[in-house]
Formats: structure tokens, C-alpha cells, sequence
């Protein structure tokens, strides 16, 4: 359906309007469940490599291997240098939006890892909706429900980020289902 997922607010950077494949390094970049949670946790604020460690339990030297990796790959920026603790150095990192027009073959496994890490940590009262569907539908049917559901989430992808309203996930998976025993009729 799309990329990686993530956007910044005031829409992507210029000239990522289209959906494209990924290059060799952007689809390793994107391999990363880890650096997908990266490009979520720097999507609507802007953090240091020392914030994204805390907020994501990583060491810093780590986080800052995928730091580095993003950036080098055009998914996260560097912002200006600032002063922190102490007078320390800092530089904030956000996403630049550019997963979401990035089709990458190795995406979805990495997808699925950084959405079983977040969800563990959303206690189960407050998980929100959540629904499994097993369809049988002929192929134009199935197509006009891929259509259909793309276009809902290109809808609410587009619409103005509300930086007062509380933040929310979504993950969707559309694939053969196993369970069942498949059928020529």
C-alpha cells in the first residue's frame, strides 16, 4: 500500500510527492524495525541521539549506528546544533517524511517488528480497536477494497498534523491468509 509509514507535519519534503522503490541502502535503512521507531519518535518533535536512546531503551552508541544510517540515507535530518545538559553539544534529528513514498521489498517484517515493540508497550485497555477480517472476494472485488482502503489512508495522511491532539498508530496488513484452505471454485 505504501512505505514505511512515517511523515512530518507540513507534508513531505519536496520532490517525494510519488511513491518510488527503494535504492539498495534505502531498503537496508528501512530493514530496521529499531529505525523505524527511530523516524516515529522523531515525527512530530525534533529529538537528540540521547532522547531517542531514553525514549526507545537503546544504548546511545546504537541508536546513534541507526542515527547515522538514516540520515546518511535521507529519512531523518540534522537540525542546527543546539546547547543541552551542561552545555553539551546537541543536534535534534526529525523525520523527513520520505518513508512513506519509499516502497522497499524488506519493509514489512521490519514494519511488523517496530509495530510489536510499540503495541507491548500500550497497556491493553487502551489499545483501541482492533479487528481481524478473513475475506473471500474475487479478484476486481479485492482490488476495489485495496483501492478503497488506500485511498482512506492517503485521505487522513494528508490532512494537517494537529500538534495538541494525542498521537496515534495505525498498522495494516493485507495478506494470503494461511489458516484457511484455499479453494479453485
Amino acid at each position: 500500500m505504501t512505505g514505511a509509514g512515517d511523515d512530518v507535519a507540513g507534508g513531505p519534503p519536496a520532490g517525494l510527492h510519488e511513491h518510488r522503490d527503494a535504492t539498495d541502502a534505502e531498503a537496508r535503512a528501512l530493514a530496521s524495525g529499531v529505525r523505524l521507531r527511530i523516524l516515529r519518535a522523531t515525527l512530530d518533535e525534533p529529538l537528540t541521539n540521547r532522547e531517542i536512546a531514553e525514549a526507545l531503551d537503546l544504548n546511545p552508541a546504537t541508536c546513534l549506528h541507526h542515527v547515522r544510517t538514516l540520515v546518511d540515507t535521507g529519512f531523518l535530518e540534522a537540525l542546527e546544533v543546539r546547547r543541552g545538559r551542561r552545555g553539551a553539544r546537541e543536534i535534534p534529528y526529525r523525520a523527513t517524511g520520505k518513508s512513506w513514498y519509499t516502497r522497499s521489498p524488506v519493509g514489512a517484517s521490519s514494519m511488523l517488528e517496530a509495530f510489536l515493540a510499540e503495541i507491548a508497550l500500550v497497556p491493553e485497555d487502551e489499545r483501541g480497536a482492533m479487528t481481524r477480517l478473513g475475506l473471500r472476494l474475487p479478484e476486481e472485488q479485492m482490488e476495489e477494497f485495496r483501492d478503497r482502503l488506500h485511498a482512506l489512508i492517503m485521505e487522513f495522511h494528508d490532512r494537517p498534523r494537529d500538534p495538541d491532539a494525542q498521537p496515534w498508530s495505525f498498522f495494516l496488513s493485507l495478506h494470503p491468509d494461511t489458516s484457511q484452505r484455499r479453494t479453485g471454485r
